[in-house]
């Protein structure tokens, strides 16, 4: 067995890196985060007889929620691994701040950007470890201000021994909602251009999401956040919607706007949400009126 997994371990460390940086790619620091998909299209296999992504086009400035709706397959994470060159376009490019990503250096870009998955990874370790990995330098202050943001600073409090209370393997003392709160908050200390949140509030209930979307707002207003997700309760506060539909844009707008146009949208929001929670949205509408 021993020799198996040293085969196996050697098979991976010798393994040839597909994405590489390009002769004299740019070291800089990002200055807006501002993202453009510029007549996008990707195949896993490079092959235009196998797209799943097909002429994307839009732009997002900073300041901006971008949300991206769509079924299980519609190509809402393939979209986003873009940005962070986890893969390369097949055809068109992904600019940000104006530079075509395959032209930045690797480090350079994916230092700027803070991604939250669905499957949260903790380690062993307390707390503040856990959220301060990304920075080990972090104050006290700077991580008690990341975990307000997302809404995890009071559950940690009620710990037993608060920041430094030690997490189990994978977080295994912690509900759902709460890993995910923790990871969010270990993106933000890093204080992103780009924040991506890869269905990470999936765990989370209405009231949570909603004041972690309202603090997003005020603390990333000069980044951009991409959030994907299934459920129209989490994209509804968005200030653009993509709605993805066999790995091309079918709408885009704000909340308000699909409702009124797209019936796939519609549709979406009439198979999701029940009458109490359509009193829900009424009253919220009602309020952002007023």
């Amino acid at each position: 067995r021993a020799k198996a997994s040293a085969e196996r371990i050697s098979e991976v460390l010798e393994t040839e890196l597909e994405i590489k940086n390009v002769n004299n790619a740019k070291k800089y620091t990002l200055k807006s985060g501002k993202v453009v998909f510029d007549n996008v299209s990707f195949s896993y296999d490079n092959s235009e007889n196998s797209l799943v992504l097909k002429d994307i086009n839009f732009t997002a400035d900073p300041g901006q929620i971008i949300a991206i709706l769509g079924a299980t397959g519609s190509g809402k994470s393939s979209l986003i691994n873009l940005i962070p060159r986890l893969y390369d376009t097949t055809k068109g490019r992904v600019l940000v701040d104006g530079t075509d990503v395959r032209e930045i250096d690797l480090h350079t870009l994916r230092s700027n950007i803070g991604i939250v998955l669905q499957e949260t990874i903790l380690f062993s370790g307390s707390v503040k470890h856990n959220i301060s990995f990304g920075k080990p330098q972090a104050s006290q202050s700077e991580i008690e201000e990341a975990c307000i943001t997302a809404q995890a600073h009071n559950f940690i409090m009620e710990m037993p021994n608060g920041y430094e209370t030690e997490l189990g393997q994978r977080g295994v003392n912690l509900s759902g909602g709460q890993k995910q709160r923790l990871a969010i908050a270990r993106a933000l200390l890093l204080k992103p251009r780009i924040l991506i949140l890869d269905d990470s509030t999936s765990a989370l209930d209405f009231a949570t999401e909603s004041k972690l979307q309202e603090a997003l707002k005020e603390v990333m207003k000069e980044s951009t956040v991409f959030l994907i997700a299934q459920r129209i309760s989490s994209v509804a506060q968005a200030d653009k919607i993509l709605v993805l539909d066999e790995g091309m844009i079918a709408a885009e707008g704000s909340h308000r706007e699909l409702i009124e146009s797209s019936s796939i949208y519609q549709e979406i929001y009439r198979s999701q949400l029940r009458k109490e929670d359509d009193f829900i949205w009424q009253i919220k509408e009602d309020t952002a009126r007023e």
